[in-house]
C-alpha cells in the first residue's frame, strides 16, 4: 500500500515530458508548476462539478464526477482536440455517471493547450496533485488518441500511485519511455482506425515490455461501434485495478 505522503512531480519530469524520474516529496508540486492565477467552480448537480483554473498558458477545465475526497480517482485524458467526452459516445462521462456509486471519482481533463505534450502532461499531473490534497491515494488513467501518450507519461510520473493505464486508439509518439510504466497497461484499438492504425498499440506494448492489446473488428478511431462493450469492460477493469493496488 502506498503511504499517505503527498506526491509532487519534479519539473524535470513534467516540463520535459519525460518519464525517467519518479515523484518525490521534497520538490515543487505540479500545482505549483501550473502557476494558477485563479480558480472557480460550480456544482452542476448529479454529483458533477466543473472546475476552471486560469493560467498564463490557458484555461484548465476539469469535469469532476463523484466525491471530491475519493481515495480512488480516474483521470481521463482527451484526444488532441481536448474536450470531456472521450471516445465511444462519451465513455468518460458515462463512467462518471456509474463509478462514483462505488466510491470512485472520475475526472475529465480538458487541456490548456490541446496537442501539446508537455503542458498536457502537466495538466494531468496538477489534477492528480489536487486530488491527493483532497484525499486521493491511487489513480487509474485513461487516454484517447493523443491522450493515450499523455496517460502513459502520467502513469510513469505518478509511479507507485498509478494503479493502471488504459488507452483507446493511442498514438505511439510520446510513448518512448513506456518501459518505465510499472502499472498494468491495457491498449484498445479499432481494426478500421484510419487515423492511427492498431499497429500503434502494438508498438506501445513493445516499448512498454508489457500490457494487453485488444483490437475490435469494425471499429474506427472513436470506437463508437463498440461503445457498449467498452463501457462494460471499463466498469469491471477499473475497480479491479484499484482493488489490486489496495491489496499490494
Amino acid at each position: 500500500m502506498v503511504s499517505a505522503a503527498r506526491p509532487c512531480v519534479p519539473s524535470t519530469s513534467v516540463v520535459g515530458a519525460r518519464c525517467d524520474r519518479l515523484p518525490t516529496v521534497n520538490a515543487r508540486s505540479a500545482q505549483e508548476l501550473l502557476a494558477p492565477l485563479a480558480t472557480q467552480q460550480t456544482d452542476l448537480g448529479g454529483g458533477r462539478r466543473l472546475i476552471e483554473t486560469y493560467t498564463m498558458e490557458g484555461l484548465l477545465g476539469l469535469l469532476w464526477h463523484g466525491p471530491l475526497d475519493a481515495e480512488d480517482v480516474v483521470l481521463c485524458a482527451a484526444g488532441g482536440m481536448g474536450g470531456y467526452l472521450g471516445p465511444a459516445d462519451g465513455l468518460y462521462t458515462h463512467l462518471g455517471g456509474t463509478l462514483p456509486g462505488e466510491g470512485i471519482a472520475v475526472v475529465c481533463v480538458d487541456y490548456r493547450r490541446p496537442s501539446h505534450h508537455e503542458s498536457s502532461l502537466l495538466d494531468l499531473a496538477a489534477t492528480a496533485d489536487r486530488a491527493v490534497q483532497q484525499g486521493a491515494r491511487r489513480f487509474v488513467i485513461l487516454g484517447h488518441s493523443f491522450g493515450g501518450a499523455v496517460a502513459i507519461q502520467a502513469g510513469c510520473a505518478l509511479g507507485p500511485y498509478c494503479a493502471g493505464v488504459a488507452t483507446f486508439a493511442t498514438q505511439s509518439a510520446g510513448c518512448e519511455h513506456a518501459a518505465q510504466l510499472a502499472a498494468p497497461l491495457l491498449l484498445l484499438h479499432g481494426a478500421q482506425d484510419r487515423i492511427l492504425g492498431p499497429e500503434n498499440s502494438e508498438i506501445v506494448r513493445s516499448l512498454a515490455g508489457q500490457g494487453e492489446v485488444r483490437v475490435f473488428d469494425g471499429a474506427d478511431h472513436l470506437l463508437t461501434e463498440v461503445a457498449d462493450e467498452l463501457r462494460d469492460l471499463m466498469a469491471a477493469w477499473i475497480p479491479d485495478r484499484f482493488a489490486e493496488h489496495r491489496a499490494d
